[in-house]
């Protein structure tokens, strides 16, 4: 088929690949503009500009979908879908409507679980036993559209947002892959209005660790904010982010270090860290970290700092 391929971050690029591999033909991949990152602050592009460079297709970055120029411009590649994943821009009804077979999202969650900004997320830290990717017929509504093809996959115990973002980003390849193969065949099923929920965006002050809430809660919240932003706690007074957890036994007053092993009570049960970062170093398993850092069982975590 031939499609106009919108995405930005690394999320879309496996997707992206996949169209490519299958044969489909590429007429434009549309992506967010180049913004300055790094220490130097010069214009970075997107990784999947990158990637689209470096297949060689044709990219185009507008700030807005908005202008009758750029609609007409998107309109004039006759595309027969768009297949729209992360991409990071609103589509207006004009654009919606141009491919000849509309505008596919990929969405990286069950609808109509986890609308909006942040599925992975939120799945997580709300303690889902499992999420998927849904394959969904675009319309002006925020992930409102009509499902054409649902994939479902459990959520490990331990798991953190960033393994399960690859998992989900391989599963999306996949599904596009089927929905494109059978379009004439599926049926839009509109999504029920029980069960919305909506996936607003992590903010940074979501990532400081109270310790005296329970270990399942405290479990979810690592693992949902790694690897970013990270939750974090303070050892010895420098603020830590703490990457990877797992549930264990133990009793203490809430932050206390329980064994040389990152046993950390909790306000109820207790948890083992076994992946973190200290400011200005790679993440690194525990493990590893602990041969040079100093966390002594009954050490206490946090502080007024971190009991937000």
């Amino acid at each position: 088929m031939r499609l106009v391929f919108m995405g930005s971050p690394d999320f879309s690029v496996p997707v992206l690949d996949a169209l490519v591999s299958a044969g489909h033909q590429i007429a434009c991949v549309y992506c967010q503009p180049p913004r300055p990152a790094g220490r130097g602050k010069k214009d970075r592009p997107t990784p999947v500009h990158a990637r689209a460079l470096e297949l060689g297709l044709p990219v185009r970055h507008p700030t807005s979908l908005r202008h009758a120029e750029v609609q007409q411009e998107f309109a004039a590649l006759q595309a027969d879908v768009a297949v729209v994943v992360a991409y990071g821009l609103i589509l207006p009804q004009a654009v919606l409507d141009a491919p000849r077979h509309g505008c596919l999202n990929i969405h990286a969650s069950l609808l109509p679980r986890w609308r909006g900004a942040a599925p992975i997320h939120r799945a997580i830290m709300a303690g889902d036993a499992e999420t998927g990717i849904c394959i969904m017929q675009m319309e002006a509504g925020l992930d409102t559209g009509p499902v054409l093809l649902r994939l479902a996959t459990p959520i490990g115990e331990n798991e953190t947002t960033g393994a399960l973002h690859d998992r989900l980003s391989v599963l999306g390849a996949k599904g596009i892959l089927q929905a494109l193969a059978d379009l004439g065949q599926l049926l839009p099923s509109p999504q029920p209005d029980v069960g919305v929920c909506y996936a607003e965006k992590i903010d940074k002050s979501e990532a400081c660790l109270n310790w005296a809430r329970p270990a399942v809660d405290l479990h979810r919240q690592i693992r949902g904010l790694s690897p970013f932003p990270g939750a974090w706690t303070l050892i010895d007074g420098a603020r830590v982010k703490l990457l990877g957890a797992e549930l264990a036994t133990g009793t203490g007053a809430p932050g206390t270090v329980l064994d040389e092993g990152l046993r950390i009570a909790c306000g109820e049960g207790a948890l083992r860290i076994t992946r973190l970062q200290r400011a200005g170093k790679a993440a690194q398993d525990a493990d590893t970290a602990l041969r040079g850092m100093a966390v002594p069982a009954g050490m206490v975590l946090g502080g007024d700092e971190a009991q937000g």
